[in-house]
């Protein structure tokens, strides 16, 4: 049998919880048996800990915060921390509505009993109060008498901590009994608010009891003691300071200072590192002698010495001290010309500048001439630059220095392509072109840019239907099958299903051409009408199907009925883009003379709209042509294709003795959702 097999399960679930409250996970728990079952028990103690520590935070932040705004981001981390926080205000609010705690909702058994927790909590019989009163026997098997029941059990060991006698169990301190009366369970004090964990602590429950842990660190120069208080940490007790050996360590509230140990005497000063440094008066201090003497710097402090024979500038004392000589400053090691001739003179010297520089007596140096300001605009045909002794001439963009070294001859920028499709060489300059289609960039000026003429403002007149844009060039498309192409690449022409042959009419049925399609139609002439001509097959917007009344022998209704004929159109329109004035598409012709004499037995006519006209886009008119009337019929607004309607007129004859009859005439009207 191997030592795994030993292992409880009581072990195997505190080893799980242990792991939970140390780590905060349960992911990576090692396993310390490889029984399935001990690993089974470690795994579900180590999530009940951090549900339970995930409860404990969400029943701090309700009685905390009162809200629980702060765990809105709903995780499955944070859930239960969550459901704690949001059943422990249901509690509060049950406990400020007078509901009974034990009040039974139907929001499960977790958040039954942190609501029920919550609102005792916040009532007069505090949790606190109440675990006190159903306080259990200690640890050690002691009731509060002294007693130990363990020792007389008279349960006959059914009970799993103690026995009371006549047969009823109890448990020990930190636990309840479960509904069997006979286990128990741990109490979870943080869970029911029972723990006494100050503000800064959050509660963790333990077997038995429970242990608070500060959840903010006491910083630095501190350290956490075992009653979760910070103490400050004594450095130079420790020996954690960095103080130098000739420096004494204090210490001070999560800090430390260092003093030195000794004081530096007079004429010295204490460096970084705490060793005293001499202080050079001559240096620090302001004439610290009288005139006439000289300062010299000694150790500690500093001596005054009367001055000997000055020598003025360009001499120097002799070997023996009794008289200033002068001095060969061009023999001497240091060059003092730079480079150039040097003469000695009696206490100074001078230079002989080469050609480009000049001699500055005051510096006594060769100072560079610069011949572009001197000769300025005479020496370079653009621009000169001066140089140490000499000059060079250079050119502005668009030339290069020609071969004598100072006038700039033209550049051909052109030579190296710098455009992008054409390029004219300027003086002094390029420019670049485009092709038909392009247009030169405004960013660069060298790239040419393809132009989208179907965006330019004509450009949607540029095609009858679609623009298509493409590189230096654009084309136009039509409606497929109902419209093709015209020769000039723009416009669309409709294709006349009729006459093609492409239309599916019935052999009874009449082809009429729209604009974008075609109709079939086909008409029957009503009761005691009779048609006038045959149909044909295709129509045309000119045609027109009559049918003129025919009454039988003896037909009185018929002879009464004042419609004398009825006729059929057609007319096809498109959409308007632009509707500016009214359209005239319907001309209704009749040979009544126009102003004649109702005493000579002349007429009148009358038009009307009796039905068909949708959204009042049309009317009728009469006027006057060749001496005639003429009913006139007009769109005067714009309708949207597509769409059908069969305008139904009535042009009434009348006579002195009134209306002489009518006849009917049906437009029908179809209106292409094309504009072309």
């Amino acid at each position: 049998m191997s030592v795994e097999e030993h292992i409880s399960l009581e072990d195997c679930c505190k080893h799980g919880q242990s792991y939970g409250n140390e780590n905060k996970d349960c992911l990576s728990l090692p396993l310390i048996s490889g029984s399935t079952t001990c690993r089974i028990v470690q795994e579900q103690c180590c999530v009940t800990v951090l549900e339970d520590n995930m409860c404990t935070t969400g029943i701090n932040v309700a009685k905390d915060q009162g809200t629980c705004d702060s765990l809105f981001t709903n995780t499955c981390e944070t859930k239960t921390t969550k459901i704690c926080c949001d059943c422990c205000l249901l509690g509060k609010e049950a406990h400020e509505r007078n509901i009974p705690c034990d009040h039974s909702l139907s929001v499960g058994y977790q958040c039954s009993l942190v609501l029920r927790a919550c609102c005792v909590g916040y009532s007069s019989d505090n949790l606190t109060a109440r675990a006190e009163q159903t306080e259990l026997p200690n640890r050690d098997g002691t009731n509060a008498n002294g007693v130990n029941p363990v020792l007389s059990d008279q349960c006959n060991g059914k009970c799993t901590h103690l026995c009371v006698g006549n047969d009823t169990c109890a448990c020990l301190k930190g636990y309840k009994l479960r509904p069997d009366e006979r286990s128990c369970d741990d109490i979870n004090e943080c869970l029911l608010g029972a723990s006494n964990c100050r503000g800064g602590e959050r509660c963790i429950n333990t077997e038995g009891s429970f242990r608070c842990m500060r959840e903010v660190s006491c910083g630095t120069g501190y350290e956490l003691t075992e009653n979760n208080n910070c103490k400050d940490i004594d450095e130079c007790e420790t020996g954690t300071h960095n103080c130098n050996p000739q420096f004494e360590c204090q210490n001070t509230q999560g800090s430390f200072r260092c003093h030195p140990k000794t004081n530096c005497g007079g004429g010295f000063i204490r460096d970084a590192l705490g060793n005293c440094i001499d202080i050079n008066e001559c240096v620090s201090q302001t004439n610290p002698c009288h005139r006439g003497q000289i300062c010299i710097n000694t150790l500690g402090s500093y001596i005054c010495q009367r001055n000997s024979v000055n020598c003025g500038r360009g001499y120097h004392l002799n070997d023996n001290g009794t008289r200033c000589v002068d001095i060969d400053e061009c023999q001497g090691t240091q060059e003092v010309c730079e480079g150039h001739a040097c003469i000695n003179q009696l206490g100074s010297y001078r230079c002989v500048c080469e050609m480009g520089y000049n001699f500055n007596s005051v510096t006594r140096t060769c100072e560079d001439l610069n011949e572009c300001m001197r000769y300025s605009g005479r020496l370079c045909a653009h621009k000169c630059d001066n140089t140490r002794g000499s000059y060079k001439c250079s050119c502005t963009t668009g030339f290069k220095l020609a071969s004598d070294g100072r006038n700039c001859d033209d550049l051909n920028e052109c030579e190296s392509n710098p455009c992008s499709q054409e390029c004219a060489n300027v003086y002094g300059s390029y420019q670049c072109y485009c092709r038909r289609g392009y247009q030169l960039s405004d960013i660069d000026g060298v790239t040419c840019e393809d132009i989208d003429e179907c965006a330019l403002p004509t450009g949607g007149h540029i095609c009858s239907y679609r623009c298509h844009n493409t590189p230096g060039s654009f084309y136009c498309s039509c409606p497929t099958n109902t419209y093709t192409l015209a020769v000039n690449g723009r416009s669309c022409q409709d294709v006349d299903e009729c006459v093609t042959g492409r239309h599916t009419c019935a052999a009874n049925e009449s082809c009429f051409n729209i604009q974008g399609g075609f109709r079939c139609l086909s008409f029957d002439c009503p009761i005691n009408y009779k048609q006038f001509g045959q149909t044909a097959s295709t129509l045309q917007r000119s045609d027109t199907i009559r049918c003129v009344k025919s009454c039988l022998p003896n037909d009185i209704a018929c002879a009464l009925d004042p419609t004398h004929s009825v006729s059929h159109t057609f007319i096809s329109l498109p959409t308007f883009r632009e509707f500016p004035r009214p359209e005239e598409i319907v001309f209704l012709r009749t040979t009544v003379p126009a102003y004649g004499s109702y005493h000579s037995g002349s007429y009148d006519v009358k038009f009307d709209i009796l039905e068909g006209n949708i959204e009042n886009a049309f009317d009728v008119i009469k006027r006057v042509e060749n001496g005639v009337y003429v009913g006139v019929v007009r769109q005067v607004k714009p309708l949207i294709g597509p769409t059908v309607t069969v305008l139904k007129l009535s042009m009434r004859n009348w006579t002195v003795q009134g209306s002489s009859g009518q006849n009917i005439i049906n437009v029908h009207i179809f209106v292409s959702e094309f504009w072309f």
